[in-house]
């Protein structure tokens, strides 16, 4: 069985006029944009040319990726890679690859939808169902059972849109 790419991180610029790239890393492991690694972007596969850490950001030079014209046109894109260990985590650590497409009830049973993506926020991390954003702290997410893939949430007035 082959493994699905998993996202890695968000590229939020370019940088210089080599076709450097900033990235919004969602990983904590940096070591997955060094050079020589290859990363699937739109379905294309590159190879990391170039890495280094720049104000606490991944900044790393992607194969054919030459100029800033091109580095430009590619902001707000996602880079995947193929994930071949799973880190060591504690009882109460989540992948977020884990949590996509997880469906979320309230406390009450009512369904909200599935997770279609976490946000990685200064804060804290918020998964985001639908148009509900639900922030990933213990007052709001009551329980994470990935072998029913099931997350128990409770919402407070104004977590869903049109609500006062």
């Amino acid at each position: 069985m082959s493994k699905q790419p998993t996202r890695i991180g968000q590229i939020v610029g370019a940088f210089g006029l080599k076709g450097q790239l900033k990235v919004e890393p969602l990983t904590d492991f940096f070591e997955r944009f060094e050079k020589g690694v290859r990363l699937r972007m739109d379905g294309n596969w590159f190879t990391v040319e170039q890495s280094t850490v720049h104000k606490g950001r991944p900044l790393i030079k992607l194969s054919g990726i030459n100029d800033a014209t091109a580095a430009e046109k590619l902001q707000w894109k996602y880079l995947e890679a193929i994930i071949e260990d799973r880190p060591e985590l504690e009882e109460d650590e989540f992948l977020t690859e884990d949590l996509i497409d997880c469906r979320v009830v309230t406390e009450d049973g009512e369904e909200l939808g599935v997770v279609e993506d976490v946000l990685a926020m200064p804060a804290h991390d918020v998964l985001q169902v639908g148009e509900i954003m639900i922030p990933v702290v213990k007052e709001f997410i009551l329980d994470i059972d990935l072998d029913s893939e099931v997350i128990k949430v409770r919402l407070i007035p104004g977590m869903r849109p049109g609500e006062e």
